[in-house]
């Protein structure tokens, strides 16, 4: 059915059925009412055409709930995730999923982290890894690459030489060096 046909009822006439050419007043009560009552028919159908929708959905919709690890379709998997991942979707693709190696690496051996009351703790450096000089163009900074106590390798960090002396002076001395 078109869009014509739901909202006048009938067909739509092509142009040489129009009517005559002439001046309509639209503010009649007359036109008033029958476009009030098309407009009431049009939303009558909508609303039937709707509820059959539904219908004809609800057929087949069933309650379902699912566990870590269970196969959602043939292609799709619900992955349990941990808290910081909240904002990530727990279904994935199977062509995204690969099968877990255990790898004694893996596993993190977490030191006692002392967290303030207002929930922050101090960050101290635990060894200089590499040194470097950044290069401007009117002067040099010397950097040092700074592992951090409660972080990994990989998240070392390069900070400022001459801060670092001042803050900490006993990664500078001679035996201490990592280089």
């Amino acid at each position: 059915m078109t869009p014509y046909e739901v909202l006048y009822g009938r067909r739509c006439r092509s142009p040489l059925y129009w009517d005559e050419v002439g001046e309509r007043k639209l503010l009649e009560p007359k036109i008033i009412q029958q476009t009030t009552k098309k407009i009431d028919t049009v939303w009558a159908r909508i609303k039937a055409s709707q509820s059959r929708q539904k219908s004809y959905a609800d057929k087949r919709h069933r309650q379902l709930e699912f566990e870590a690890g269970d196969k959602i379709g043939p292609v799709a998997y619900w992955v349990a995730l941990p808290l910081a991942f909240s904002g990530v979707n727990k279904v994935f693709h199977v062509s995204t999923l690969r099968k877990y190696i255990h790898d004694p690496t893996h596993i993190i051996d977490h030191e006692p982290l002392q967290i303030h009351e207002d929930m922050t703790y101090i960050e101290e450096p635990v060894q200089i890894l590499d040194r470097k000089e950044q290069v401007l163009r009117t002067r040099t900074i010397p950097l040092v690459k700074v592992q951090w106590k409660n972080n990994a390798i990989s998240k070392a960090s390069w900070e400022f030489e001459e801060e670092m002396r001042v803050k900490y002076p006993h990664l500078f001395e001679e035996n201490f060096y990592s280089l």
